[in-house]
């Protein structure tokens, strides 16, 4: 998603660089994308945190559980007043960030593009959907948000950021670690009777404490909308999966954990969904 976003913004006219895990050998290069059988480059710096300079605008697109290791690294770099973006699954990391850069204003985007990797610096633009940008401090507009929406994709404001990254947390406890536990694709949940029923009692779960934090539109709809992601994305591996199947740390602190931190908090029971993150917590 990082260079999804880096991509459209650099065609668009912003300055745009890609901070890498490893020194790149040289200070410019190309992004290659893949959409609709076609194939596009796109040019953009390249250079890493050490050798960051006049960070300004910040967009953080690593795992929730690198958010604030990729963010030290950078943060002898950020100006006081940069902006910083998340565009991270989960919920409840960047508390660290805050801490380490209180005064700088932060903002998230959760989208419904669909990418993936197919190799250093190449990805495929799998599917259309909305980004959605806003932040939890109740900040207005930034100037900056008018190159999201010269981009070619759907980018726009959202008042109520957090119900949105909630909405999207929801619908991610009750597809993502049941599929890395069954190793299984998306559409299995609903194909799979035993698995439907495991996703009954844990958007079950999810809606009880949604409605105690206050989201009583996913309350609502969290049923109605995890069958529709599963239906729709049914030849899909979550990135959960992914992630297991790899040998990689998984998100699920940031996930399901985030939702069980927030059960606590209203006194909620979770039993399904706490089962579920010690399973997958097992698998590494």
């Amino acid at each position: 998603m990082g260079c999804l976003f880096a991509t459209q913004l650099a065609s668009a006219g912003c300055n745009i660089t890609l901070l890498l895990r490893n020194k790149p050998q040289k200070t410019s290069g190309y992004v290659t994308v893949d959409s609709d059988g076609v194939s596009r480059n796109f040019a953009v710096g390249l250079g890493h945190a050490p050798t960051a300079t006049n960070v300004t605008h910040l967009l953080v697109s690593t795992k929730a559980q690198d958010v604030g290791a990729a963010v030290r690294g950078v943060a002898p770099h950020i100006d006081e007043q940069a902006c910083i973006i998340f565009a991270t699954n989960g919920m409840g990391y960047a508390e660290e960030v805050k801490a380490l850069l209180p005064r700088n204003p932060i903002y998230y985007a959760t989208s419904t593009e669909g990418a993936y990797r197919l190799g250093s610096l190449h990805i495929c633009h799998a599917g259309r959907g909305q980004t959605r940008i806003g932040s939890t401090e109740a900040l207005p507009p930034p100037p900056w948000l008018g190159d999201w929406t010269n981009t070619g994709l759907d980018c726009r404001w959202e008042e109520n950021i957090t119900a949105a990254l909630w909405h999207k947390l929801a619908i991610n406890c009750a597809i993502n670690p049941l599929t890395a536990v069954h190793r299984c694709h998306n559409g299995d949940l609903a194909k799979n009777k035993q698995l439907a029923v495991q996703v009954k009692q844990l958007c079950d779960e999810i809606a009880s404490i949604s409605l105690a934090a206050g989201f009583a539109m996913t309350a609502e709809s969290v049923h109605s909308d995890v069958a529709a992601v599963i239906a729709g994305t049914a030849d899909n591996r979550s990135s959960m999966l992914q992630d297991v199947v790899a040998g990689r740390d998984t998100e699920i602190d940031y996930i399901t954990g985030h939702l069980l931190r927030t059960a606590e908090k209203f006194g909620a029971d979770a039993p399904y969904n706490r089962n579920l993150l010690n399973e997958v917590v097992s698998l590494g």
